[in-house]
C-alpha cells in the first residue's frame, strides 16, 4: 500500500471513532505510572492497578485475545486484553474494537500488573482509551539520511539511538553548567542580535529590525558582550547558547550551533589551562562515564596531564615554516602540495593558519597548543616573554581544536590597533576578519581587569560521540522541501 492508502484507511477509522462520540484527541491523560516502574519494580507492582500511557508499537489479535505493545519514553510493556461480556464503557475500546486502533496511536491503559502464561510482564486491561489517533504509519526502517534529517521526529521513533544521543547532549551541557556553577561562575544570557559582531573569524548572518529600521548581525561569538560584563564589575561569568556563522555545512561545522564561553577576572592563561582541562575531564565523565575514546581512528586517553606544545615549534618541525618571517611562496606551495583549496590572495596569517590545520588533523592529542602568533590572535594578550606571540591556548584532541582560550587583552590602545588591522583585512575582502568595535574599545578605556577567557562549542560533543554534527543535533539544517 502507498502512504496515501494507509492515510485514507486511518481517516475512515478516525471518522468512525468520531461518529461514536469519542474524542480522538482528548486534552487530559490519567497516567499515574511510567512503564519503567512497572518493569523494574514488578515485585512491588504485581497485583496492583496502574494507569499507563504511550505509543502502540505492535498489535496482535487472536480471536478474543489481544496483545498490544505500549512504549513511553522510559520503556515498553505488553498490554493483555480479552473480550469481556460487560458493555464497553463510553469513550473506551475493548478487544472487539481493536480494529479501530493502529500502530503509532497513543493510548491509555488501566489494568492489573501481572505476568502472562509465557512469563512476560504485562498490564491486564479490559479496556483502553485513545489519546491520539495517528494518520501516518511509522516505517519499520528509516535509513535515508536526507529523510531522517527532514523528519527527525520519525527518525527518533524508528532509530531510538538518535533520541539517546540527544539525552547525552543534554548531559554534556548540564555537566558544563554544574562545573561552572560549582566554581563560582554566574550564567548570564547575552544578546544574539548585535550592531557590530566579533570575537571570532567568521562570516555573520545579517537581519533587519523593523522597529529600529536598522540591520543587525546574528552573533558569531559570545565574547565581547561577556567581557563587557567584566568591565561592569562581574568577575566570573559564562553563557551557553546559540551562535551563527554563515559558512558551509560539514562534519565539524553547522551554521547554527550551541556554544559556551566564560571569563574569569584576575586569572591568566596558565590558570585557564589547569581549570578547563579539569572541566573537560569532568564533563566527559558525567556524559560518557569514561575518559577513553576511539575517535576517527585515534585512540584517545584524556586521563593524564596534557603536555604543552608551542605553535611555532610545530610548524617549523613539520613543514620548516618560520611563522615570524613567513615565506608566502613556501606557504602556498605547501598548501597546494597537500591538496588544500583556498583563496591564495588572503593574508600570510590566514595561509599560516591553513598550514597549521594540516598538522592539527593528524594530531591525536591530548595536548595544549600554546603561544599562537600575534597576527592570528587579535583579542589575546602578548606574551611577556615573547611579544611576537600571545598567551593563547587550544586543546588539540583527535585532530581538532576542542576549545579556545587566552589571557584577555585589556589595553584599549593595543586593542584599537589590532581592530584596525582586522578591519583593513576585512575591507580588502577577508569576510571573516573581525570588525572594528569602537564601543568595546570605549569599555576598555573605562577599564577591564586582567582576565582569562575560554570558549568551546558542541563540536566537542560531536567529536567524542563519534558522529557528524548533523547527527548530533535535534533538527539539522537541510534545504527546504514541501511534500
Amino acid at each position: 500500500m502507498l502512504l496515501e492508502d494507509y492515510r485514507n484507511e486511518r481517516l475512515k477509522k478516525l471518522a468512525e471513532i468520531r461518529d461514536r462520540g469519542i474524542d480522538p484527541y482528548p486534552a487530559k491523560a490519567h497516567r499515574n505510572t511510567k512503564i519503567l516502574d512497572v518493569v523494574n519494580h514488578f515485585d512491588e507492582k504485581q497485583g496492583q492497578e496502574v494507569c499507563i500511557a504511550g505509543r502502540v508499537t505492535a498489535i496482535r489479535s487472536f480471536g478474543k485475545l489481544v496483545f498490544l505493545k505500549l512504549s513511553d519514553y522510559t520503556g515498553e510493556v505488553q498490554i493483555f486484553m480479552k473480550a469481556v461480556p460487560e458493555e464497553t464503557p463510553e469513550g473506551l475500546f475493548g478487544a472487539k474494537d481493536i480494529r479501530l486502533l493502529d500502530i503509532g496511536d497513543f493510548i491509555e491503559a488501566t489494568g492489573i500488573v501481572d505476568k502472562s502464561q509465557t512469563g512476560e510482564i504485562s498490564v491486564f486491561a479490559n479496556f483502553v482509551r485513545l489519546l491520539t489517533k495517528s494518520l501516518r504509519p511509522l516505517p519499520e526502517k528509516f535509513t535515508n539520511k536526507e529523510e531522517r534529517y527532514r523528519r527527525r521526529y520519525v527518525d527518533m521513533n524508528v532509530n531510538p539511538e538518535v533520541r539517546e544521543r540527544l539525552v547525552r547532549r543534554s548531559k554534556f551541557w548540564q555537566a558544563t553548567r554544574d562545573f561552572m556553577n560549582q566554581h563560582g561562575f554566574i550564567e548570564i544570557n547575552i544578546p544574539v542580535l548585535e550592531h557590530t559582531t566579533g570575537g571570532a573569524d567568521a562570516t555573520p548572518f545579517t537581519t533587519h529590525m523593523n522597529a529600529l529600521d536598522e540591520d543587525f548581525y546574528l552573533r558569531i561569538s559570545h565574547e565581547l558582550p561577556l567581557k563587557r560584563l567584566l568591565g561592569g564589575g562581574f568577575e566570573k561569568v559564562y553563557d551557553i547558547g546559540p551562535r551563527f556563522r554563515n559558512e558551509g555545512v560539514d562534519d565539524e561545522h553547522l551554521p547554527e550551533h550551541i556554544a559556551f564561553e566564560s571569563y574569569a577576572a584576575y586569572e591568566n592563561y596558565e590558570d585557564g589551562m589547569k581549570f578547563y582541562e579539569e572541566m573537560i575531564k569532568y564533563v566527559c565523565r558525567e556524559t560518557w562515564g569514561t575518559l577513553k575514546f576511539n575517535v576517527g581512528g585515534f585512540e584517545i586517553d584524556l586521563d593524564c596531564e596534557w603536555p604543552r606544545i608551542k605553535y611555532a615549534d610545530l610548524l617549523r618541525e613539520k613543514f620548516g615554516v618560520d611563522v615570524f618571517n613567513p615565506d608566502r611562496e613556501q606557504l602556498i606551495r605547501i598548501l597546494k602540495e597537500n591538496g588544500v583549496e583556498t583563496n591564495f590572495e588572503v593574508s600570510d596569517a590566514r595561509l599560516i593558519d591553513h598550514v597549521w590545520k594540516l598538522i592539527r588533523k593528524t594530531s591525536a592529542g591530548p595536548y595544549w597548543l600554546v603561544e599562537e602568533p600575534l597576527s592570528l590572535s587579535p583579542l589575546a594578550k602578548k606574551s611577556t616573554a615573547n611579544p611576537l606571540v600571545t598567551e593563547r591556548f587550544h586543546p588539540i584532541i583527535a585532530g581538532t581544536e576542542m576549545g579556545n582560550g587566552f589571557s584577555e587583552l585589556n589595553d584599549p590602545l593595543d586593542q584599537l590597533e589590532r581592530f584596525k588591522e582586522q578591519q583593513a583585512a576585512r575591507d580588502a575582502g577577508d569576510e571573516e576578519a573581525q570588525m572594528l568595535d569602537m564601543d568595546f574599545v570605549e569599555m576598555l578605556e573605562y577599564g577591564m581587569p586582567p582576565a582569562c577567557g575560554w570558549g568551546n562549542s558542541e563540536r566537542n560533543f560531536w567529536l567524542l560521540e563519534g558522529v557528524p554534527g548533523r547527527e548530533a543535533v535535534p533538527f539539522p539544517i537541510i534545504k527546504s522541501k514541501e511534500d
